[in-house]
């Protein structure tokens, strides 16, 4: 297929070869290649790294590759010829690794993972972050997941495997724990023996373990983890041997952070984050691969909002997170529109002040100028409220926007997600404040 220009292998950046001030290209295209094949194996051992904002690369993949980076859904390899795929973001964040290449698409301003993790422990408000996760940072995500699910897990397995109550219902020949009276009528009726009983077991077979083993036993299954790592990892896993195995796509049991488990707080973080956004896959003939795919804008909608209503907890009222109303008068159904702000403050049972949030800004220096003002408009109109907050990802100053021929104000606040936790969570402490203070003075007036 003609000479390629030579292009490092590991760690680079779109297009040409790293520290060369040369771009590289595919003859007759125009286009960047981002990797150079070994003999025999295409695109073995690259390592793809992309912003989330830019728009792709053209490099070798072999065609089992590309179909994992597409149903992975952390990206689009679109087949070119001669081997080549133009591989281009859709939106997502993560990192997929085959046995020939790992994909790698960071969120804008390069985020490390500890930031990361600190966004997500509020995904899904998980209800207990008294303790921050701290994350090894590595060159790639895999290894830093790795080394930090297997630091965390050594810090709780360390004093033995946590033990606990478990509800155990069974049928015996005799009297244990208590006799479920409706199940043995519906299920014996007039027979004395075996009974229907409940009884608590004390037991390593409890929630907190089994998802702790299901973490690892995923991680163990990621392709080309380091040996010492994965000898750490399966060394875990074995004082778990006990504890009943979570089948893939199964839910993850439910616990309760408390005293007892509190030694395991910090690893569950870390395993639950890990099995709600990650997969592996292994099977006979078929390639090892492991995905870790996160939606930065969800993860941004949530962590405001979980974060803005445990601030705004310190006020009156009560906040409540995607708030549905009507925008217009209609007699059918089939006729209503709605709008649903991210956050809407209620005092009194009625809203006061609405929030909505924006991950990907028209630009990294601002708020979109047309679509989302827009919608916040409709939503000061239709909750008659007088000031909306549009919190964007990104830096710049906090800017107010009166809307014409109204009383609405429409304010874009800034949030940097490259400062500090601590820092991150001072701004939003910031906006309730400044939201409240709104709201007082349109009170007074």
């Amino acid at each position: 297929m003609g000479d390629l220009p030579r292009v490092e292998q590991g760690r680079r950046g779109i297009g040409g070869r790293p520290g060369s001030g040369k771009p590289g290209g595919v003859p007759g295209t125009g286009r960047p290649i981002s990797g150079e094949p070994r003999a025999g194996q295409p695109g073995a051992g690259a390592h793809i790294v992309l912003d989330e904002l830019s728009g792709g690369v053209v490099d070798r993949l072999d065609a089992d590759s590309a179909a994992s980076i597409n149903a992975s859904g952390l990206a689009k390899a679109s087949p070119m010829g001669m081997g080549l795929y133009r591989i281009e973001p859709v939106g997502m964040v993560g990192s997929i690794r085959t046995p020939t290449v790992q994909l790698e698409i960071q969120p804008k301003g390069r985020l490390g993972l500890s930031r990361l993790l600190f966004l997500l422990s509020y995904a899904g408000d998980q209800g207990f972050r008294d303790e921050t996760v701290a994350a090894v940072e590595h060159q790639d995500l895999w290894s830093a997941l790795a080394d930090s699910l297997a630091r965390l897990a050594e810090r709780a397995l360390n004093r033995g495997v946590l033990q606990g109550y478990l509800t155990v219902d069974e049928s015996l020949r005799t009297v244990k724990g208590r006799i479920r009276i409706s199940d043995q009528i519906s299920r014996r009726p007039g027979m004395l023996v075996p009974l229907e009983v409940s009884y608590d077991e004390f037991t390593e077979d409890i929630a907190e373990n089994r998802i702790l083993r299901a973490a690892l036993e995923r991680m163990a299954q990621v392709p080309r983890v380091r040996p010492d790592v994965l000898s750490r990892l399966r060394q875990l896993k074995g004082k778990l041997d006990a504890v009943t195995r979570l089948h893939s796509g199964a839910s993850l049991p439910p616990w309760r952070a408390n005293r007892m488990n509190l030694r395991y707080h910090a690893v569950l973080r870390l395993a639950e984050v890990i099995l709600r956004n990650s997969s592996a896959e292994a099977g006979d003939g078929a390639q090892r691969t492991a995905s870790f795919v996160v939606d930065m804008s969800r993860v941004f909608e949530e962590f405001v909002g979980v974060a803005l209503r445990e601030a705004m907890a310190a006020y009156p009222g009560e906040m409540r997170l995607q708030y549905g109303a009507l925008l217009n008068e209609a007699v059918r159904d089939s006729d209503r529109l709605t709008i649903r702000p991210d956050a809407v403050h209620f005092l009194g049972g009625r809203p006061v002040v609405a929030y909505d949030t924006k991950y990907n800004a028209a630009t990294d220096a601002g708020a979109s100028l047309n679509a989302d003002h827009y919608a916040m408009l409709a939503s000061c109109t239709a909750l008659q409220v007088p000031t909306a907050w549009l919190v964007y990802a990104g830096s710049g100053e906090m800017k107010l926007r009166r809307v014409l021929n109204t009383d609405i104000d429409i304010v874009e606040y800034p949030l940097d997600l490259s400062r500090p936790p601590a820092e991150i969570l001072a701004a939003v402490a910031d906006l309730a404040e400044q939201s409240w203070g709104e709201v007082v003075r349109q009170a007074l007036l």
